[in-house]
């Protein structure tokens, strides 16, 4: 029998690649995304991305979506309190057992692990150790199609951000930076691969600066700029 298992889902590459791979194992049967969003901006925590279009992503792979709702700037104490209600529901339905698309940060890792075991649930980390540049020509040969949201610009040029990520885009990045932005360098929304049924039809927005980081609005492209849904 699977173990029904929740994804952690940002809506970018590492998550999109972990449930992947969570798919294709017959141990475990993911039930459900959970992702974290802020109650002021009505985006995905940390990426930026739109409500709605986190709403399109779980639609087209066809699985219900789990949202914790906190505030911009939360600590831990607020995420926390916010995962601990959502997972106890999720705990009482049956499913204990969570996925995360972390690759190698062994201090986020470390830190998952303590709040899994306080919540009583069992994380697991399917491309935990993988060749993170392996991984992105991966991402491209396995049909993945995403753009960068958020550029850290310490790392990476501003030009970066709202990009597709196609195997030119793999190529130009600096040596300095992870081909995965595992530390932060850069984040994304996929938009389609091969768990969705159909693609997401987006275009890129207005850029807005927020201290050293760059973020590039994802847009529908039923909907006017600024419009939702």
């Amino acid at each position: 029998m699977s173990i029904p298992v929740v994804m952690c889902w940002s809506g970018g590459k590492d998550s999109a690649l972990a449930l992947h791979s969570l798919q294709q194992c017959d141990d475990y049967e993911v039930v459900a995304l959970l992702t974290t969003l802020t109650r002021e901006y009505d985006r995905i925590a940390m990426h930026g991305v739109r409500r709605e279009l986190l709403a399109l992503q779980a639609g087209s792979i066809g699985l219900p979506l789990i949202e914790v709702w906190i505030s911009t700037g939360a600590g831990n104490a607020e995420y926390e309190a916010a995962m601990d209600e959502q997972l106890g529901r999720l705990r009482d339905s049956g499913v204990s057992t969570v996925g995360f698309g972390d690759l190698f940060l062994q201090d986020i890792r470390d830190y998952r692990e303590r709040l899994a075991r306080r919540l009583e649930v069992t994380p697991v980390f399917p491309i935990w150790g993988r060749d993170t540049k392996a991984l992105a020509a991966e991402f491209v040969d396995t049909g993945f199609r995403a753009l960068t949201c958020c550029v850290d610009t310490i790392s990476l040029p501003d030009s970066f951000c709202g990009r597709e990520m196609n195997r030119a885009f793999f190529g130009e990045l600096p040596d300095t930076v992870d081909p995965c932005g595992e530390n932060g360098e850069f984040h994304s929304f996929v938009y389609d691969g091969p768990d969705f049924s159909v693609p997401i039809s987006v275009r890129t927005g207005e850029s807005r600066r927020d201290g050293q980081f760059v973020f590039r609005d994802i847009i529908p492209s039923r909907c006017s700029d600024g419009a939702s849904i």
